[in-house]
């Protein structure tokens, strides 16, 4: 049965939706069965009011830049559409959902809140979990998992998904190989940035696991499923497979 996961990164006019602040770009790159595909999602949004000098710092994106981008209400349905059923992967979860839902309130619309599309998992509760006491920010991710973030000079929704994609997958098994050979561009202010990787396909002994390696494992899960509240997603392709 085929496992579809959505990476998800948003960049935003300043820290507080409650503030009036609003979503500048939305990434999105997906997963099947574990493994990345060329369906990607990306999107500059004018959000109608200024872009806070702190959060422009950050990514580069200024009002001039996003003054004849669609606005919300324009990509909505396409974006519902794209991530509708899967699970959203996202890094600090609240943050990034907390947004996204009030851009649906605001629509007036009746579409409810991002949650009723799908399923979410949030990196970070999943670090903090697996790392505790560390720091747990995507660049320290990156310097754990030898995940190459030199690309990354400043924030940018697509490229920091693209980061995630691989931080999630050393993290969760090591399974970082791509049906890609090369990576989508994110623009940064008016110029366009290229990130590409190999693919190299090695073929690896088979090693079963002992019957303490695999009760060993089961008691991992077990804790797992208890810290994220849900089942967690080795376990769902264990009941699937």
């Amino acid at each position: 049965m085929k496992t579809r996961q959505i990476v998800l990164d948003t960049e935003t006019t300043g820290l507080d939706p409650d503030l009036g602040h609003r979503i500048i770009e939305i990434g999105c790159v997906e997963l099947i069965n574990r493994r990345r595909t060329d369906n990607t999602f990306q999107q500059y949004l004018n959000p109608e009011r200024d872009v806070d000098e702190g959060a422009r710092e950050v990514h580069g994106l200024d009002n001039d830049f996003l003054a004849d981008k669609p606005r919300f209400p324009d990509i909505v349905d396409d974006f519902l559409n794209y991530v509708r059923n899967a699970e959203l992967i996202i890094h600090n979860a609240a943050f990034d959902t907390a947004f996204i839902n009030r851009e649906l309130d605001a629509l007036g619309r009746d579409l409810g809140v991002v949650e009723d599309y799908c399923a979410i998992l949030d990196t970070l509760a999943l670090a903090r979990h697996t790392h505790p006491g560390q720091r747990n920010d995507l660049d320290a991710l990156c310097k754990r998992y030898s995940v190459d973030n030199s690309q990354r000079t400043q924030h940018g929704a697509l490229l920091d998904a693209e980061i995630l994609a691989d931080v999630y997958l050393a993290m969760t098994g090591g399974q970082t190989a791509f049906l890609l050979d090369g990576i989508a561009s994110g623009e940064k202010g008016a110029a366009a940035n290229t990130k590409s990787r190999v693919n190299t396909h090695k073929s690896l002994p088979v090693i079963t696991p002992s019957a303490e390696e695999l009760a060993a494992h089961a008691s991992w899960i077990k804790r797992l499923d208890k810290e994220i509240s849900a089942p967690c997603l080795w376990r769902r392709i264990e009941e699937q497979s």
